[in-house]
Parts: C-alpha cells; sequence; structure tokens
C-alpha cells in the first residue's frame, strides 16, 4: 500500500492545487518513485489511498501499467491507521508493504524495500520498520524515533532528547495487527505500540541514503541530495527506464 491521502499542510502553498506525493523532485513525482521502487522489486498489485485532492492523485495514475494500482477512496480522512484499515479488504490476508507516499530515499547495496522483504519474519514479527540514522539524515532536524534493542525489537524514545534513528516511512506489516481497533481516523502509532507491548515490533537499518520533505524550502535540498546519491546499478536503470515508459 501507499499511503498518499494526506493533507500536506506544510507543504502549502504548494499543496493548495496539488497534492504533495504529485510534486516533482528530480523531475519525477514522489508517487511515481515510490511506486517503480515497488514494481522493481515485483510487487505486481498496489492499494493507493486518496482524500485531498483526489482527482488529481487518481487522473496521475491512470497512465501506469505497471505495478496495477487499486484506489482506496477516503471521503473522510482517516490518517494513517485508518487508511491502512480501510484498505483491508483489497490488501488480502498476508504481510504487505505499507510506504508513504511522499518519502524519497536512496538504495543501499540492494533495494530498500527488497532489505525489508529479506529481513521479515513472520513468526515473531507483527511490523517491521525501515530505520534511519537521525544524524545522516538529509534535511531532518528532529529528535529522531526508535532506539534499536540488540535483539532487532525497538523501544521509543519516550520521554529522552533524541533517538539514534527515525522511522524512514517504509515498513511492512501483518494484517493481524488490526483487530479491535478504534473507529474512524487514528495513526498507526496505535499499532506500533501494540506490537511493542507484545515485544513483535522490529526495525531494519536502512543502508541507503534518505531526505526529509516536509515543507517549500526543502525542495531545493532534495534536489541537491538527488544529485549526490543515487541507486546504483541495474535495479535504478530498470526504475528509471520504466519512469521513461
Amino acid at each position: 500500500m501507499v499511503l498518499a491521502a494526506g493533507l500536506g499542510v506544510r507543504m502549502r502553498p504548494i499543496t493548495l492545487t496539488l497534492p504533495k506525493p504529485l510534486i516533482r523532485i528530480g523531475g519525477r513525482t514522489m508517487l511515481d518513485r515510490a511506486l517503480d521502487e515497488l514494481a522493481a522489486i515485483d510487487v505486481t498489485e498496489v492499494v493507493v489511498n486518496v482524500h485531498y485532492l483526489a482527482s488529481l492523485i487518481e487522473a496521475h495514475l491512470q497512465g501506469r501499467t505497471r505495478p496495477q494500482i487499486a484506489i482506496s477512496p477516503e471521503p473522510v480522512l482517516l490518517e494513517t491507521g485508518g487508511g491502512v484499515t480501510n484498505a483491508l479488504p483489497l490488501l488480502g490476508h498476508e504481510p504487505f508493504f505499507v510506504v508513504n507516499g511522499d518519502v524519497l530515499w536512496c538504495n543501499g547495496p540492494q533495494p530498500s524495500l527488497r532489505q525489508l522483504a529479506d529481513a521479515w519474519d513472520a513468526g515473531r514479527m507483527d511490523g517491521l520498520l525501515l530505520l534511519h540514522p537521525t544524524a545522516t539524515a538529509c534535511g531532518y532536524s528532529g529528535p529522531g524515533d526508535f532506539f534499536p534493542l540488540p535483539n532487532g525489537r525497538l523501544q521509543r524514545r519516550g520521554t529522552r532528547a533524541s533517538a539514534p534513528t527515525l522511522f524512514a516511512g517504509l515498513q511492512i506489516l501483518h494484517p493481524r495487527l488490526f483487530v479491535d481497533l478504534p473507529a474512524g481516523a487514528f495513526s498507526l502509532n496505535v499499532l506500533y505500540d501494540r506490537a511493542i507491548a507484545a515485544d513483535r515490533l522490529f526495525g531494519v537499518l536502512h543502508q541507503g541514503a534518505w531526505c526529509h520533505v516536509g515543507t517549500p524550502t526543502d525542495i531545493p535540498v532534495a534536489e541537491a541530495f538527488l544529485q549526490t546519491h543515487s541507486d546504483d546499478g541495474n535495479h535504478a536503470t530498470a526504475a528509471e527506464r520504466r519512469a521513461g515508459e
């Protein structure tokens, strides 16, 4: 699933007329970059949720043939947790990727999504988050999110001033997390806390580069980031080739 329903308030005035996932960085929309990366590791079916300026996203996606896209409309904004819950009938009963539609990353030695998939262990995990070191996150000045424990499980930053890693916007979730949930809108953080309490939320450290894109002033930083960091090898070539189809 790719999350693309948000309001993009911090990106105004650009997002007054354009949904944030359709902002172009390095000549391609952030939404297309996420979809290309999923297609590059042979994900064939993707659900995209829409709410704000939904018609623009739907029109943009009509031209794509890979991966196959199903739209999950949200007449009322459901936030991240409610949005995924709403889309569960389209996602099936197996673990699935969830990717933020406005995240910008470059792969390391292997595709970042493949890194997540290789680390997934359904016997131990209900959720697996891609983490990036707070210190090397381009354009990011926040306090971070998680402390990875030696066994791979995650601990919240809590009241501490900072944490060594941040959530990079890519994850794998198991449908069994989505039971006995609040009605309507809620954050995926509700599920993360549930999984932490059960010792079933894990993280894997990103091997590539990552850039925060939150406000209009971040766009030139993101453009420079892409010029400095690029995906190497056949994977990147294939993704760029698909973008031009």
